[in-house]
């Protein structure tokens, strides 16, 4: 039962972790709902998201090798600090730098508190607002080869608002994109490429306490959710940035904000618990 269990998680994963609507809510929730009726945790939540960044790593393969052959280049002074991908390569080393510091000074309060669903329907309903806000309002000029360092940093301070479950990574990251003027397409993938180091470090960082520090789920059963969650993700991302090309963030402010109302609710008639 847990296997099967461990596989709709993956699943769900797979098919939230680029979408602006937050997966680590929709675990949070939906385990809940599953017959082991418990959170899976944040070890769960972080291994699994290895398989959605070797998604990232398939779907920008070109634009990754890319960013890093030209970073590698500037640090030899082959080509000038300035080139857009090499400053990329910087941008994405900085970006990293808060929520790497946040997420290991937080372990404790990222495990426990933030976990609230209290907290999680309402990071759902307030980063909705902000996010169809900035869809509405941002002015959507801008690409990445624009990219400033101070626009950079702000980009891994959002990241970093993602250690609270309900916010999204992705989420984030894109609506301080669009406030700040990129384009949709634009904002979207910095916030994918911008989560690869992050992520892989603490999905494995987990991974080696996990052998200390069994969760709901067995080794086996969390490498069976991520494989799900790898190829899901792949899909997942190539639909969102096809979509995005013409159309808007909306709907997922509207089912953000719907889902966080329906959450509260339910924690309210005490149909769920904390």
């Amino acid at each position: 039962m847990h296997l099967i269990e461990a596989i709709i998680l993956g699943l769900v994963q797979g098919l939230t972790e680029f979408l602006p609507i937050s997966s680590s809510a929709h675990l949070r929730i939906l385990g809940e709902f599953l017959p082991s009726a418990t959170d899976p945790g944040a070890t769960f939540t972080a291994i699994t998201q290895i398989g959605t960044e070797l998604a990232v790593l398939v779907y920008f393969a070109k634009t990754i090798g890319r960013v890093i052959a030209q970073w590698w280049r500037s640090l030899l002074g082959r080509v000038p600090r300035n080139d857009p991908d090499a400053r990329m390569g910087w941008l994405i080393i900085v970006g990293t730098i808060p929520i790497g510091i946040l997420g290991f000074l937080l372990q404790d309060v990222i495990r426990t508190t933030f976990r609230s669903l209290w907290v999680v329907a309402i990071m759902l309903i307030v980063f909705g607002i902000l996010l169809g806000l900035a869809d509405r309002f941002g002015k959507r000029n801008r690409e990445l080869t624009q990219l400033t360092y101070p626009h950079g940093i702000t980009l891994g301070f959002a990241q970093a608002l993602a250690l609270i479950p309900g916010v999204s990574r992705s989420g984030a990251t894109t609506t301080v994109g669009l406030a700040l003027g990129y384009r949709r397409p634009a904002a979207a993938e910095y916030a994918f490429l911008l989560a690869v180091p992050a992520v892989f470090g603490s999905g494995f960082y987990e991974l080696l306490t996990s052998f200390k520090e069994p969760g709901v789920y067995s080794l086996f059963e969390t490498g069976v959710a991520t494989v799900v969650a790898f190829g899901v993700g792949l899909a997942v991302i190539a639909f969102l940035m096809e979509y995005i090309k013409k159309r808007s963030f909306m709907p997922f402010v509207v089912y953000r904000i719907a889902l966080g109302i329906v959450l509260i609710v339910l924690l309210a008639v005490g149909v769920l618990q904390p």
